[in-house]
């Protein structure tokens, strides 16, 4: 499958607007559903933050998948650490390396910046193989919490 991958910048609205309408065919079959759009001051912000990084799988023209996540400054030890906080590819062209590509492509940006450490919360069993697939390992965690 030909795809190319390209890092999403100020400009690149519509694709934030097409991922969270279509949101659907990016998760997983019974979790998706439309999002709420950003509105355009909060599209732009996030576009433009540098802490960000969000990259989009594409062919043609069309979207096949995407990843995101967040540079996490530290207080102290390394100066950063990444979380790789979503990732989805379309239902027709998963198992076709568009997924583990973005991964790399997360990855090699990483090296680039010399960030050295990053982390993913899975919640189901495809995932947890997907990310082991793709050189992560898991680590004991006491809990996760959320609030809000």
């Amino acid at each position: 499958m030909n795809f190319s991958i390209r890092r999403l910048g100020p400009g690149d609205e519509r694709i934030l607007h097409l991922l969270a309408l279509e949101d659907e065919d990016f998760d997983l079959d019974e979790r998706g559903a439309p999002r709420r759009l950003l509105s355009p001051e909060a599209a732009r912000e996030y576009l433009a933050d540098p802490h960000l990084v969000h990259w989009v799988a594409e062919s043609a023209g069309a979207v096949l998948g995407h990843l995101y996540g967040h540079v996490l400054r530290k207080r102290a030890g390394e100066a950063a650490e990444m979380i790789l906080y979503e990732i989805g590819v379309r239902a027709a062209h998963r198992r076709h390396g568009v997924g583990r590509a973005l991964v790399e492509t997360f990855h090699a940006w990483m090296a680039e910046h010399q960030i050295h450490e990053s982390w993913v919360l899975a919640d189901n069993p495809g995932a947890v193989e997907f990310y082991k697939a793709c050189g992560f390992n898991i680590a004991e965690q006491p809990a996760y919490l959320t609030r809000g």
